[in-house]
C-alpha cells in the first residue's frame, strides 16, 4: 500500500485571539483545496488554548464548508467520552447534508486529563465510556431505536456509519478499528518506552498497522490517514529557525507543567519530535524514509508544533502540493491552482 491522497490538518494555534484563529485556520484550508489537497482535518480540544483552539469542531466545519467545495473536511478528533453521542450523531447528520457528503469523523478517548471532571466523567474510565459512546454513535446512524421504539436519527446519517475512523497509539487499538472496517488515524508523534527512547516513529506504527489490516474483515478497504508534522520553506535556514524557535517553546511548556522532555541540539529536538522540515527535497527524502507512510491511504500535514507565522502556513502547503506531493507519488485533486 502506498500513500495516495494528501491532507491537511490543524489544531487551530495561531498566535492570535480565538475568532482570528478561526479565520486563520479557514484560510489555509480554503488555500489547501484551492491547491488541490483531498482532505482537511481539525482537532477538539478544551479549556487550554496553547494544546488547541477548538472546542466545538462540527461547528468550524459548517462555517469552512459554506466557504470550500470540494476538499473533504474530518474530525481529528472528536473526544467522545466527553459528548453526548446522540447529540454528535444529530450534528454530524446535519453537517454532512450541508458539505454535500464531504464528512469524515475522527473520534478517540483521550484528551487533557483534567478535562474530564467539568464534563462529569472521570479519566480513569475514558476508555470504557469511549467504548459505549461509539456504540450509541453507530447505532444512531444505523437508524436503530434511540432510548425508545419511536425515537430514530433525523435527519437519517447512514452513510456516515462507514466513514468513522479511530485514532489510537496502541496495536489493541489498531486492531479494534480494523475489526469493525473503521479507518486508523495515527498520530504525528508518540511517547515512547523507557526501554526504547530513541525508537523511530514508523517503529512503533508498523505494528500498529500490522494489527489494523490483519483485524480487516474480509473485503474491507484500508483507511489509514498518518499525521506528519511536515514544514517545507524556500529557504532552508528560516525553515530551521522558525523549527527551532517552536520545539524549544513547547520544550519549555513541558517543563512548566512538570513533563520534562529531553532537550539538545535543534537536530535532537526534530528527531525526538518526529519533525519533517527544511527545503521542498528535504522533506520529500525525509517523509520518503518514513517507512509507516508507505503503507497510509492519507498523509496528513500539520505545522504543529512548530507553527510558523500564517503567510508561511500557506507557503508550505504551496510548496507540499508542487513539489513534496509530486516526489512522494501522492494524488492530488485534479481541479487544484
Amino acid at each position: 500500500m502506498t500513500a495516495r491522497r494528501l491532507g491537511f490538518f490543524s489544531r487551530l494555534l495561531d498566535d492570535a485571539p480565538a475568532g482570528e484563529r478561526y479565520r486563520l485556520a479557514t484560510e489555509q484550508i480554503v488555500h489547501a483545496e484551492r491547491h488541490g489537497f483531498e482532505s482537511a482535518w481539525v482537532a477538539q480540544h478544551h479549556f487550554h488554548a496553547a494544546e488547541g483552539g477548538l472546542p466545538s469542531p462540527l461547528v468550524f466545519l459548517a462555517s469552512v464548508a459554506a466557504q470550500t467545495t470540494r476538499i473533504r473536511l474530518g474530525t481529528g478528533i472528536i473526544t467522545l467520552p466527553l459528548e453526548n453521542p446522540v447529540r454528535v450523531a444529530e450534528d454530524a447528520a446535519v453537517l454532512d447534508l450541508l458539505s454535500d457528503g464531504r464528512l469524515d469523523v475522527g473520534v478517540g478517548s483521550g484528551g487533557t486529563a483534567s478535562s474530564f471532571s467539568a464534563f462529569g466523567q472521570e479519566s480513569s474510565a475514558r476508555s470504557a465510556v469511549f467504548a459505549e459512546h461509539l456504540a450509541v454513535l453507530r447505532a444512531a446512524w444505523a437508524g436503530e431505536a434511540l432510548g425508545d421504539d419511536d425515537n430514530r436519527l433525523y435527519p437519517a446519517a447512514p452513510q456516515l456509519g462507514d466513514r468513522i475512523w479511530q485514532a489510537t497509539f496502541s496495536v489493541s487499538g489498531g486492531a479494534r478499528a480494523g475489526a469493525v472496517a473503521d479507518g486508523l488515524m495515527l498520530s504525528r508523534t508518540q511517547p515512547r518506552t523507557e526501554d526504547a527512547p530513541g525508537a523511530r516513529l514508523d517503529d512503533i506504527q508498523n505494528p500498529i498497522i500490522d494489527a489494523y489490516l490483519g483485524a480487516l474483515p474480509p473485503g474491507a478497504q484500508p483507511r489509514i490517514v498518518g499525521s506528519r508534522t511536515v514544514f517545507v520553506a524556500d529557504d532552508r535556514a528560516e525553515a530551521r529557525r522558525l523549527a527551532e524557535r517552536g520545539l524549544r517553546r513547547v520544550v519549555e511548556h513541558f517543563r512548566q507543567v512538570g513533563q520534562p522532555v529531553a532537550d539538545g541540539t535543534l537536530d535532537d529536538l526534530i528527531a525526538g519530535f518526529d519533525v519533517h522540515v527544511g527545503t521542498p527535497d528535504e522533506v520529500a527524502a525525509s517523509l520518503a524514509a518514513d517507512t509507516a507512510i508507505d503503507r497510509v491511504t492519507d498523509l496528513v500535514c500539520q505545522v504543529h508544533s512548530i507553527d510558523p507565522p500564517h503567510p508561511l502556513i500557506l507557503r508550505s502547503i504551496e510548496l507540499l502540493a508542487t513539489e513534496v506531493a509530486p516526489a512522494l507519488g501522492l494524488s492530488l485533486a485534479t481541479s487544484h491552482a
